[in-house]
């Protein structure tokens, strides 16, 4: 993937892929003209990249700006993409196209948007590479589970808010969703596998297990008729399929995002001044956001000078080479400890950053917060050690 070189391009352009590559930017020209009219109003043009991602935000987070969504949406197509990239890198298969895993990211738009706050000093693009990254690992996650787990073990496995979100997301009627969920019930109360726990490949449960299945269904229900040990066993395959599907979409169009966002701009405030109050506020967050990535590498800097030399020379070759296997042999390590070494020393690391966080930001620790100091402190170590050309720069190398 190319960078976009203009702030035009980066707020109004989406990613098109061909089969497996990407293949170029397409351009939505309701979004070119918004950014075009807003940078010739205030000759804005020379603010940096960010300042219009806090401008946008902004707009976004305050009126609910669909326009503002769809720049937001365009400026994020790269995190998505290179958080495919990164998770994807060293996994020798894959069931899907990386055109699909990232769509399936950039329908989380509206989960980026609403958990980012400017106020913990971490851009939008690293807190969307956190949380596009988390969500890909638990999609390929639950797609190797969904993958080599028998019905029987899927079913075992389910929480019952999940199989809930699969029958809604399958499109049974409520009193359709209750019997399910009354019939997964029962088969998890009575369906008691001889396997130890955590097994993937349960069989199907024995007849005699199924018609106490049936008769503890027909107990509990308070209402409706009676159902048969087979067709409860129907109903829990219905279920599992529904899971599946739910866990596991086969069917998303490529390319689908970019009708989903700048195709849902029907306001027309594409037209409208730019509002100097919001680029106010931008402007004073893109500052604190500056002073804020100063001292970050003030205190990363810092923080590997006084690494013992063995730590040094191992996260340089990690983030130049990546080779665990060199690594190891070059240090006269284990093959086994080099994670624990580059964990233990990231770790570190990230307890500085977070601390800091909570001295001078006045920050509270919270999952989201740990997340997104973790990506900004993966991002600056490539970039010290692979780019340090880069080091000031927010953008990911081609």
């Amino acid at each position: 993937m190319h960078p976009r070189l203009s702030l035009i391009d980066t707020f109004s352009t989406f990613a098109q892929f061909d089969a497996e590559r990407f293949r170029a930017w397409s351009s939505d020209a309701r979004l070119r003209r918004s950014m075009r009219i807003c940078l010739d109003q205030l000759t804005l043009s020379e603010r940096p990249e960010n300042f219009w991602v806090l401008y946008w935000y902004r707009r976004w987070a305050d009126q609910q700006s669909q326009l503002a969504r769809g720049h937001l949406t365009a400026y994020l197509q790269e995190a998505a993409y290179w958080a495919v990239h990164k998770t994807t890198r060293h996994l020798s298969s894959l069931q899907l196209t990386h055109a699909h895993y990232f769509q399936t990211l950039i329908s989380r738009v509206d989960q980026v948007l609403n958990g980012f706050d400017p106020a913990q000093g971490i851009t939008l693009e690293h807190y969307a590479r956190s949380v596009f990254s988390s969500t890909l690992r638990e999609r390929l996650y639950q797609a190797q589970e969904v993958d080599i787990c028998t019905d029987w073990a899927l079913l075992r496995k389910l929480s019952k808010t999940k199989l809930t979100e699969a029958l809604i997301a399958a499109g049974l009627a409520p009193s359709a969703q209750a019997s399910r969920l009354l019939a997964w019930y029962c088969f998890n109360t009575l369906y008691l596998p001889g396997q130890a726990n955590g097994t993937r490949r349960l069989p199907r449960p024995a007849e005699s297990t199924w018609e106490a299945i049936a008769a503890l269904f027909n107990a509990q229900q308070a209402r409706g008729p009676l159902a048969t040990a087979q067709i409860l066993e129907q109903w829990l395959q219905d279920c599992a399929v529904a899971v599946r599907c739910y866990l596991v979409p086969r069917a998303v169009a490529p390319n689908l995002a970019r009708a989903a966002g700048p195709g849902e701009l029907s306001e027309p405030d594409y037209t409208s001044p730019l509002s100097g109050l919001d680029a106010n506020i931008a402007q004073e967050e893109e500052q604190r956001r500056r002073e804020h990535q100063v001292q970050i590498q003030a205190v990363l800097i810092e923080a590997l000078r006084q690494l013992e030399p063995q730590g040094q020379q191992l996260l340089r070759l990690y983030y130049q080479q990546e080779l665990s296997q060199e690594i190891a042999a070059q240090l006269g390590l284990q093959l086994s400890t080099v994670p624990q070494q580059l964990n233990h020393y990231r770790q570190h690391l990230l307890t500085l950053l977070v601390q800091r966080s909570q001295d001078t930001l006045h920050l509270t620790l919270t999952t989201d917060l740990l997340k997104a100091t973790s990506a900004v402190l993966e991002d600056w170590l490539e970039v010290h050690y692979r780019h340090p050309d880069l080091q000031s720069s927010d953008k990911e190398p081609s």
